[in-house]
């Protein structure tokens, strides 16, 4: 499995018993979604493993205990602290509405109600306090803040995303 068909489930945080069983930090909002896996990739030396999971169950919201088959004491599990879980793409749940995966709207059209088609989605940046669209102008590089006032709808049939952008801020770019 390529780390491209993936998304990132979380990260096993630490040891939970002396049996093997670690605790994973799930990045979610629904972390009950993942409580019943039969197993997840392990990235180890930038590999993806996969793992059977013998048994697993929520531990104090966001965290995951997990038996994995095989990790059947300390040493085991110590050697997999740190290392990220991956899920293959198609286990996401489907959103729909104006909800959407980031990389779900690469190449997504931003359209501004005013202006009609202001460029194409390239990249999200989510290293900011607000996350922003990258979107690519005619070689110019613009920056649209993903502010929930802003989006009208999304179209996926036509990968567009609706805006109600405020005046100016398109035309700063050009």
């Amino acid at each position: 499995m390529r780390k491209e068909d993936c998304f990132y489930l979380g990260k096993i945080a630490k040891k939970f018993s002396f049996k093997g069983e670690v605790l994973a930090y799930l990045d979610t909002d629904e972390p009950e979604l993942y409580e019943n896996l039969e197993s997840v990739f392990v990235e180890c030396y930038k590999h993806l493993v996969p793992y059977f999971i013998e048994s697993s169950a929520l531990h104090k919201n966001d965290f995951l205990r997990i038996q994995f088959e095989d990790v059947a004491s300390e040493a085991d599990a110590e050697a997999l602290l740190g290392n990220d879980l991956y899920l293959p793409l198609k286990m996401l749940p489907k959103l729909t509405g104006n909800k959407f995966y980031f990389h779900e709207v690469i190449g997504f059209e931003i359209e501004d109600k005013r202006l009609g088609i202001v460029g194409e989605i390239q990249s999200i940046n989510d290293t900011t306090a607000q996350p922003l669209f990258e979107v690519n102008k005619d070689g110019i590089e613009i920056f649209i803040p993903m502010i929930d006032p802003f989006l009208i709808s999304i179209d996926r049939e036509n990968k567009k995303i609706i805006m109600d952008l405020p005046e100016g801020l398109i035309e700063m770019y050009l």
